[in-house]
């Protein structure tokens, strides 16, 4: 009853729309909720995103649940999660992600690394909201969730309107793995929001690669109409 009526003072609204959700509906409403543009990668392992990364770095398995577009319900939602302090929203995507991710390929993975963010931003920001998502997605696949592993060990700038080749070198060697001795003969999936032209996902699964025995699949909520 209390809540209910908190509810009427404060409303609940969808992080996708806006609209005031129902009382059975939970950070997105049912209409956003299936009309949210699925990709159907993850059960084909020759998609899109796999041949984004073909002849750079071995990938064992790579897929996104959503397409990305601009003006979008999921850019709402995802800019809710980065900007807004609404790390629900990730947990939930993470989550719808992670059902997805436990019917294909990807079940057999070790554990979970969310891509690191520079401490410097962390602190900014408050909280790197690929760890969300990749939270969510460890609670339903009953896999180890690992954010100490890797760090983002340089500050770089935004990814943003660079090009394919100035993203790549923008974050060239910028990730460190202290105890890379541990993760050994491990099948990591690499989680992340977004993938564009991959440079970032790209520049850290080449540092699990570099160890002996370790395989790297990567999951992402989505991936934007940016890959050529």
């Amino acid at each position: 009853m209390f809540s209910s009526f908190v509810n009427l003072i404060y409303p609940l609204t969808c992080a996708a729309c806006d609209r005031v959700l129902l009382h059975n509906e939970y950070l997105i409403c049912t209409r956003c909720l299936y009309q949210l543009p699925r990709t159907g990668f993850t059960n084909i392992i020759d998609n899109p995103v796999a041949r984004l990364f073909w002849g750079r770095i071995r990938l064992t398995y790579a897929t996104a649940m959503y397409h990305f577009y601009k003006g979008g319900t999921l850019q709402n939602m995802i800019h809710k999660l980065k900007y807004k302090g609404q790390y629900e929203v990730g947990i939930l995507l993470g989550t719808m992600l992670g059902h997805e991710l436990n019917n294909s390929f990807f079940r057999n993975v070790d554990l979970i690394i969310p891509v690191p963010m520079h401490s410097q931003k962390i602190l900014k920001r408050g909280y790197n909201q690929s760890e969300w998502i990749a939270l969510g997605i460890s609670r339903i696949m009953k896999k180890p969730l690992d954010v100490r592993s890797c760090i983002k060990a340089v500050k770089t700038e935004t990814q943003t309107n660079k090009s394919r080749f100035e993203r790549w070198k923008n974050v060239e060697n910028i990730f460190v793995i202290p105890n890379a001795e541990k993760l050994g003969f491990s099948h990591i999936l690499l989680v992340d929001d977004v993938v564009t032209t991959g440079a970032t996902l790209e520049a850290c699964a080449r540092e699990f690669l570099k160890i002996e025995g370790v395989r790297v699949s990567i999951a992402t909520v989505a991936v934007t109409d940016m890959m050529d």
